[in-house]
C-alpha cells in the first residue's frame, strides 16, 4: 500500500514508515484517535510489540491492522480489541494462515520509500491462484510452485528466485517464461 492510496481515503492521515517496536507506543502518546498498522519490520530490528498495541487500546485509542504486520498483529490481538481489516487478517484469524513469513518482506531504505525488495508469500499465492482461475497455469503446477516459493527464505523470495528454482527442479520448461513475463504483473 502506497501513501497516496491511504491519503485518497484518509486525507489527514499521518503516514509513517514500516512499524518497529516502540513506534505504536510513541504514537499513542501523541493523542491520536486511531492508529492503523499496515506494514512493519520483520528483520534487523524488533517487530511491533503486542504490549504496545494493548497499551494503546487501554488508552482508548482504536487500533486497526491490515495487510502485513498489521493483519498479523490484529489476528493475534482481536480478542483484546484490535480491529482487523481485510482478507489477510481474516485468513490469519481463521487459521488459514499461521506463519509470519506469509506477509514478511525485505524493505529497501527509507530514502527509496521502503520499496519492497522481496515478494510476500500471500502475494505469490494470490497471483498463482489467479493464474489457475484464468487458465494460465494448471492447479498441480501452481501448487508445486507455491511449495517451492514457501521454501525460499522470505527476504530472498521473488518471482525470479522462484523461476530459477522451478527450472532447477525440472518443472515444465514452457511455464516459467510465461511466469517471468506475466505473473509478476
Amino acid at each position: 500500500i502506497q501513501p497516496v492510496d491511504i491519503k485518497s481515503v484518509l486525507d489527514d492521515a499521518d503516514i509513517r514508515p514500516p512499524a518497529r517496536m516502540g513506534d505504536i507506543y510513541r504514537a499513542s502518546h501523541e493523542g491520536p484517535q486511531a492508529i492503523g498498522v499496515i506494514d512493519g519490520f520483520f528483520e534487523g530490528v524488533p517487530s511491533v510489540w503486542h504490549k504496545e498495541i494493548l497499551a494503546a487500546l487501554d488508552k482508548g485509542i482504536a487500533v486497526f491492522g491490515a495487510s502485513s504486520m498489521g493483519a498479523l498483529r490484529a489476528a493475534e490481538l482481536h480478542p483484546f480489541g484490535m480491529t482487523g481489516v481485510g482478507a489477510i487478517f481474516e485468513a490469519y484469524r481463521d487459521g488459514q494462515l499461521e506463519d509470519d513469513d506469509e506477509v514478511a518482506l525485505r524493505h529497501g531504505p527509507g530514502d527509496l520509500g521502503y520499496v519492497a525488495l522481496s515478494e510476500p508469500m500471500v502475494n505469490m499465492r494470490a497471483t498463482l491462484d489467479h493464474a489457475v482461475t484464468t487458465g494460465m497455469l494448471d492447479r498441480r503446477l501452481a501448487a508445486e510452485l507455491s511449495a517451492l516459493a514457501k521454501a525460499i527464505f522470505f527476504p530472498d523470495r521473488s518471482w525470479d528466485a522462484l523461476i530459477t528454482i522451478a527450472l532447477q527442479n525440472g518443472l515444465d520448461p514452457a511455464a516459467p517464461p510465461a511466469l517471468q513475463t506475466r505473473l509478476p504483473t
